[in-house]
């Protein structure tokens, strides 16, 4: 690859794709905000790699017929195994057998139908299927091309990063994502005396584990899995504090181990903070040792003191950075052409890199974990899916994760993906099917369907659901906030923000809507029946949502209230403060309209 890629991680010129300002509310340029979650079709859980031109249109053509556009469902989306293996001239190119017409065809037909065209890259070499035509090292051309092919949505994956022991990547990245295990530091010109990590540093964040004499896991949690919570901060770093008399330059050596695995790398961020600001005079990978038990001392690091209290931090955010650099870089190449472009920026790194922390300042949405399946269809067979596993592959686990990741998503930051939905797939029921889509509309997920809607008619059980106009308003409604848990019978002291991933139990979860109601869903995560009830109180309802809603003292001190159920259409009027679900049936959800009777 020498010469074909990058060599290394880019110099990071511009702090604002640093970690330090993930929260300072501003936005990268050529961020699009203000976007409801998106609404269409992907190709990838219904054909896999083999989707075709033909089956693509059928799909367009099946929107039409079910009027499903009209309903908010308007993006298709090309997934991978549409393009040639390699570049033609350095550019992207359609696969000749299966899209014959190209891809501009393609977009010509959506738009004609008034709907919109989708397309998916990589922000690495390879494509995930593996064809070697990533966009690293040629977003400027490949913006080109989505441009001149007039597209609408671009969903990126992560394969073959890097930086980054993605999947199918090399391990030895890990280099470039982790720090070295440190033992100590020393400060010049006196350097005899040394600082201990263990006694005289402090660690802040999360993951570092501290070893008898030296620290290590100086990184960013991989997120990939469902092991770690997404709440609070997923990175840690190593500080010490340090009292000058004298401002100035000072040296700065660091004792430390270097490696190639999770946990020990070889990329170290040097950060100085003090009464004049931060500063990062150092931001690179450091000599290798010989192994991970040689401790050495690194080369001298100039740092600049002021007088007063310096704070030096030994870190390392790139798996984060990174990847926030090379989703922006294909971005401000489509910004830099066409600053009038309305691409939608589906970002895909399986919440590696807990995109939740950076993606609102490239992305539109951001996947949170892998796959939601690895048993895809074809033309002819619909693919497997699960409820639930012990991994990401199950409507639970992406729920599981979603639920508590709230306070990451809005009109002014972007939306948490738990994947497509599997809705039509074999292996759910359509209770389970009610119950999925009744979770993604509740946390305002990107509706993208991924069954072959050749399957699909007005009027059967998969229609009614896939276009029932009262669960999409909660997935479409301006206000644009997603649901909170606020209940959950095996968390009762912090359910919106505990990491449950044990199933057996009943979630109450609560959105607040633009005409000042509320919607509730009361969801069986287990897959036996649930026979005790399960009640939520109004003024439960605004203890936990009540800042987010349009006028809480209303809707707390109304006299009685209308309650629609989103599923049935039944509607009552009742002046009791407190809804219930008597009885859920295993992996079942009950979904209400609260509002305010005039």
């Amino acid at each position: 690859m020498a010469g074909k890629y990058p060599e290394r991680p880019a110099v990071i010129t511009d702090d604002t794709k640093r970690f330090d300002s993930f929260e300072n509310g501003e936005y990268l340029p050529g961020k699009k905000n203000g976007r409801l979650p998106a609404m269409g079709w992907n190709s990838w859980n219904a054909f896999g790699s083999g989707n075709t031109e033909t089956l693509t249109i059928a799909m367009a053509d099946k929107i039409k017929e079910l009027k499903l556009d009209e309903l908010g469902y308007e993006y298709i989306v090309l997934d991978d195994g549409c393009y040639k293996s390699e570049r033609v001239d350095g550019k992207l190119s359609n696969e000749e057998v299966k899209f014959p017409h190209g891809f501009k065809y393609l977009a010509d037909y959506m738009h004609g139908k008034g709907l919109k065209f989708g397309m998916y890259n990589d922000i690495g070499t390879n494509l995930c299927a593996g064809a070697e035509v990533g966009t690293c090292g040629h977003e400027a051309v490949d913006a080109a091309s989505y441009l001149e092919w007039d597209v609408d949505f671009l969903k990126v994956d992560n394969c073959y990063y890097l930086w980054d022991n993605a999947t199918f990547s090399n391990s030895d990245n890990a280099r470039y994502v982790f720090a070295p295990a440190i033992k100590g530091i020393k400060i010049g010109p006196d350097t005899e005396k040394i600082l201990s990590a263990t006694k005289d540093g402090k660690i802040t964040g999360n993951g570092i584990e501290v070893r008898d004499d030296y620290v290590r896991s100086i990184g960013t949690f991989d997120g990939t899995g469902p092991m770690h919570s997404p709440v609070y901060v997923r990175s840690g770093e190593l500080r010490f504090d340090v009292y000058i008399l004298t401002p100035g330059e000072y040296r700065l050596y660091v004792e430390y181990a270097s490696g190639r695995r999770e946990g020990c790398g070889n990329w170290l961020q040097v950060a100085v903070e003090n009464s004049e600001g931060v500063s990062y005079p150092y931001d690179d990978l450091l000599k290798e040792t010989p192994s991970k038990n040689d401790f050495e001392w690194s080369d001298a690091i100039t740092l600049t003191f002021a007088e007063g209290i310096n704070t030096i931090r030994l870190m390392n955010h790139r798996r984060q950075e990174n990847t926030l650099i090379s989703y922006a870089t294909l971005m401000e190449e489509l910004d830099k052409q066409d600053p009038s472009n309305d691409i939608i920026l589906s970002i895909c790194e399986w919440g590696k890199t807990q995109p939740q922390n950076w993606g609102k300042k490239v992305g539109n949405s951001w996947r949170i974990l892998n796959d939601i399946t690895f048993s895809v269809g074809s033309d002819g067979d619909p693919g497997n899916a699960a409820w639930e596993s012990n991994y990401t592959t199950g409507v639970t686990a992406q729920y599981n994760k979603a639920v508590v990741m709230d306070e990451f998503a809005g009109l002014d930051k972007g939306w948490n993906d738990p994947d497509m939905m599997m809705i039509g797939m074999n292996g759910l029921t359509p209770v389970m099917n009610k119950t999925h889509m009744v979770m993604w509309c509740m946390m305002n997920s990107p509706l993208m369907l991924g069954l072959d809607l050749r399957r699909v008619n007005v009027g059967d059980e998969i229609y009614e659901l896939i276009a029932n106009k009262d669960l999409i308003a909660l997935n479409q409604d301006a206000l644009g906030i997603q649901a909170k848990r606020i209940y959950s019978s095996i968390e009762k002291d912090t359910p919106d923000k505990e990491y449950i991933t044990w199933n057996d139990r009943v979630d109450i979860l609560a959105k607040p809507l633009s005409d000042n109601s509320v919607a509730l869903s009361f969801i069986n995560v287990s897959t036996s029946d649930k026979t005790d009830g399960y009640s939520v109180d109004v003024e439960n309802i605004v203890k936990f949502i009540g800042a987010k809603m349009v006028d809480k003292e209303a809707f707390l001190n109304a006299k009685s209230y209308l309650v629609k159920d989103l599923i049935t259409g039944e509607t009552c009027e009742t002046s009791s403060r407190s809804f219930a679900a008597e009885k859920l049936e295993a992996c079942d959800s009950k979904t209400i309209k609260v509002s305010i009777k005039e």
